[in-house]
């Protein structure tokens, strides 16, 4: 199992880049695909239709997001951790996964940057 850190400067305020990743709404517009999310700890979600899957685990808002994402039937949990800091152009998002299959690492990780963070980078540029 390996874990997965990067950092994501976004030209918007924390309290905006947190929106975006908890409003169903948003989640389909940076995505392009549809997405099923509550922003209620303990609730399960679905984003890229189903591509990931997990349950928000602890949600504050403007500055993190903390979830478990779903591998298969791999035993040990795979945590998502967004941190939102402030900074002087907008925030700085740090993005922490643990856990990730070693098999599935270089898959997975590529595609967390292009489609996760990719989509999150395309959408504040935008504004």
């Amino acid at each position: 199992m390996k874990n997965y850190k990067k950092y994501l400067p976004l030209p918007a305020p924390p309290d905006e880049v947190y929106l975006g990743l908890t409003k169903a709404q948003s989640i389909q517009l940076w995505t392009g695909a549809e997405a099923e999310f509550t922003e209620e700890v303990g609730t399960e979600f679905s984003f890229w239709d189903g591509d990931i899957v997990g349950k928000n685990i602890e949600l504050v808002p403007g500055k993190k997001i903390v979830q478990q994402w779903y591998f298969g039937d791999e035993g040990e949990p795979s945590i998502v951790t967004i941190k939102l800091h402030e900074d002087k152009k907008g925030t700085s998002l740090e993005f922490v996964q643990t856990n990730i299959p070693d098999e599935d690492y270089d898959d997975f990780t590529a595609g967390i940057e292009e489609y996760f963070l990719g989509g999150l980078a395309d959408f504040f540029e935008e504004e």
